[in-house]
């Protein structure tokens, strides 16, 4: 357990448009991928995987702050 406070929270945006790749599941953003390779399967294999699936969306509205200070992601409903 932390003893931080958490007293500076940021809003983070809201996730959308996410993808997983089949491979190593990591989940990026869609705009950040820019019709290219996982870049966790090349870092760590060597192999430009292209195959993604889209992640849906929840169907609640959740809204989510990170603390500047210790980094944890809270969420509220």
């Amino acid at each position: 357990m932390t003893s931080c406070r958490h007293l500076t929270l940021v809003l983070l945006p809201e996730q959308k448009n996410m993808l997983r790749c089949r491979h190593c599941h990591l989940t990026i953003n869609a705009d950040e991928l820019n019709n290219r390779y996982c870049p966790e399967c090349f870092e760590e294999h060597g192999r430009k995987c292209y195959d993604f699936e889209e992640v849906e969306a929840t169907g609640t509205k959740r809204i989510r702050y990170r603390c500047e200070q210790c980094g944890v992601i809270i969420e509220t409903e």
